[in-house]
Formats: structure tokens, C-alpha cells, sequence
């Protein structure tokens, strides 16, 4: 699985995540999972005709001392389908600019 990773958190930081995401991204069933959904100018080809496996979204996992931001851009309505694949080049870096959005308002990165 393609990740980015950000390690080696305090108690305090992850909290101050979790607030940040609980307001930006879909929460999951599971807990301290959250779905970052794409816009849909950001989707590739197959994936914008793809209307019943939308929406598309990245998912970010939330442990102890550390928050994973997967690169894998999923169906939230199915499993297995080939409009599922790895971020794009855009859509890695709308990923990762919301991983700086992040750490900045949870004053991580200032």
C-alpha cells in the first residue's frame, strides 16, 4: 500500500488532528478512520463515468502516535471495481496538500 506517513506524534498533536478531521473529512464506522473525498475534477476518466461507485476518496487512519494518508483512491459504495487505483499525480497532490493543511492547523507545522 502506498502511504504518507507522519510519525512519532504526541497525545496532544493526534488530538488536535482528530478535532481537524472530525470537521474536514467523512468519519468511518471504524474508529480513528476518516474519509477524504475527492472533488470531481480530480478524478480520472474511468473514474468520473463511474457515477454508481461514487464518491471517491482517500482514506486516513489515526493510531497512538501517528496518522497514515493512503494513496489508494477507493469507491465508497464498492469494493472492487477498476475505477479503484493508486492517486494520480494530481490527485496525490491534493492528498498531500491537505497533509499540510492538516499539521498547520493542528499547529504541528508552523
Amino acid at each position: 500500500m502506498l502511504q504518507f506517513v507522519v510519525d512519532e506524534l504526541r497525545p496532544n498533536e493526534i488530538e488536535r488532528i482528530v478535532a481537524f478531521l472530525e470537521k474536514s473529512c467523512k468519519k468511518s464506522e471504524l474508529d480513528n478512520l476518516f474519509w477524504l473525498y475527492l472533488p470531481d475534477d480530480l478524478l480520472t476518466p474511468v473514474q468520473y463515468q463511474h457515477k454508481d461507485c461514487k464518491p471517491f476518496c482517500a482514506g486516513i487512519e489515526v493510531t497512538e502516535d501517528k496518522v497514515i494518508f493512503e494513496m489508494l483512491i477507493r469507491s465508497r459504495s464498492r469494493l472492487r471495481c477498476n475505477c479503484i487505483s493508486y492517486a494520480t499525480d494530481q490527485q496525490r497532490q491534493f492528498i498531500l496538500n491537505f497533509v499540510d493543511t492538516v499539521l498547520k492547523e493542528a499547529e504541528i507545522l508552523v
